[in-house]
């Protein structure tokens, strides 16, 4: 693991970039020096050059992990300015942007906030306890060379007033900056999360458009399929029962096959019709309304479900999508009872308008299934019931045998449309 991650150092652009930076540093701290003491920055008080050279690679060579450690970098940093400064060595420039990048550094990169405040207080308030130290010992000095004291605002106490101001701007830049830029990453990586996170929400919605559009058009074939072929199914019953007794009803059973399969052959061209258009004005793939309510009956009278439907109320304005699945649940709650009502079964079917709702119910008489794992039909009603904002209820009929069907949709739901 330790060498996985020194590969992943050594392929971190970053790191390549401090260690350039290091080295450049240490080229320009050793420039520095020798200038320096060319120039005499300290007269002829300063240690040999070698020394020089060993400040400057302490100085600068350790701004190559900041990243990696850099409370580590800033304190070693540090006490190698205190160092040399208090060593005399001719260096004065290249020494200040060292310190303010570890400075900087710290307060940009350490993730635990707090250890980094408390690391660069202690090192500011160690710089102006040294600051003061010096100040205290140059102002106490016994020789007169070098800036005057005389005055009430002598060039000396100018000359203290602007390290201390130096010193606050060097180091309040430094913690200011460093904080920034810790800030705008933490701003920079907030947004890349949550561009992330929007991202695998897009596709997670787009997911879930797809998957209910398979449920929607899986609920819609059920619905046309089952309706149809049941009928077409007790018709082919009925047409070989008596095919040879009596041809004329047979006849006539074949001739219900062949219409059945026509409108289920209409229904399925409409539906697909809707699937293909993609500004379709149709919701949920069908052009049924309850306007065609009375059709349905009929259908199911022809097909052995004496049926009878009866409409309550004045009708309100509803929307396509209430319509459609308010036809499409008594569809295949006639369908549920043709096929399990059992011989001699019958059907009602109520639409009742109130102030509030409309309902739907439809009760048929016949045989009460067991329980058992509800088939797809019943799952399709309640999602359609529940697509329309309303509540289903099936089970047995409270009074006598046989099934009830209710759907209930509040008013508030009528008029919405897709």
């Amino acid at each position: 693991m330790r060498l996985a991650a020194l590969q992943r150092l050594r392929d971190d652009p970053r790191v390549r970039r401090d260690a350039w930076l290091a080295l450049g540093l240490f080229v320009a701290a050793v420039i520095s020096s020798w200038l320096g003491q060319i120039a005499g920055f300290y007269g002829t008080d300063t240690p040999p050059f070698g020394w020089s050279l060993l400040y400057a690679a302490v100085l600068t060579l350790p701004i190559a992990l900041r990243r990696r450690f850099p409370e580590v970098v800033l304190v070693v940093v540090s006490l190698a300015f205190f160092v040399g400064v208090s060593a005399r060595i001719p260096e004065m420039y290249v020494a200040n942007v060292v310190l303010f990048a570890a400075m900087y550094s710290v307060g940009a990169t350490v993730s635990d906030r707090r250890r980094a405040t408390i690391v660069r207080l202690l090192v500011v308030a160690a710089m102006f306890l040294w600051l003061l130290v010096t100040t205290f010992q140059a102002a106490t000095a016994p020789d007169d060379d070098g800036l005057s004291r005389a005055g009430l605002f002598s060039p000396f106490a100018a000359w203290i007033l602007i390290q201390f101001l130096v010193n606050a701007a060097f180091f309040g830049g430094a913690y200011f900056f460093g904080d920034r830029a810790w800030a705008d990453a933490q701003s920079r990586r907030a947004l890349e999360e949550r561009t992330a996170e929007l991202e695998r929400e897009r596709e997670l919605t787009a997911a879930q458009a797809v998957a209910l559009d398979r449920v929607q058009i899986a609920r819609e074939l059920h619905d046309v399929v089952a309706h149809h072929v049941s009928a077409m199914g007790v018709q082919a019953g009925a047409a070989r029962a008596v095919l040879e007794r009596d041809p004329a009803v047979a006849r006539t059973a074949l001739t219900g096959v062949e219409t059945s399969a026509r409108a289920a052959l209409d229904e399925l061209r409409n539906l697909l019709d809707t699937l293909r258009t993609p500004d379709a004005d149709t919701p949920g793939g069908s052009t049924l309304r309850l306007s065609a309510l009375p059709e349905l009956i009929e259908h199911a009278n022809v097909n052995g479900v004496p049926t009878t439907l009866t409409v309550i109320g004045d009708p309100v304005e509803q929307s396509e999508l209430v319509q459609v699945n308010l036809y499409r649940i008594a569809q295949e709650a006639l369908t549920n009872a043709r096929r399990h009502g059992g011989p001699g079964v019958t059907a009602d079917v109520r639409l009742r308008y109130t102030r509030d709702s409309v309902e739907l119910d439809v009760s048929n008489t016949g045989v009460v299934r067991g329980g058992g794992r509800p088939g797809l039909g019943l799952v399709g009603m309640r999602e359609r019931a529940a697509a329309s904002g309303g509540t289903l209820e099936v089970g047995p009929r409270p009074r006598g045998d046989g099934y009830l069907v209710r759907v209930r949709v509040p008013a508030s739901r009528l008029a919405v449309t897709s």
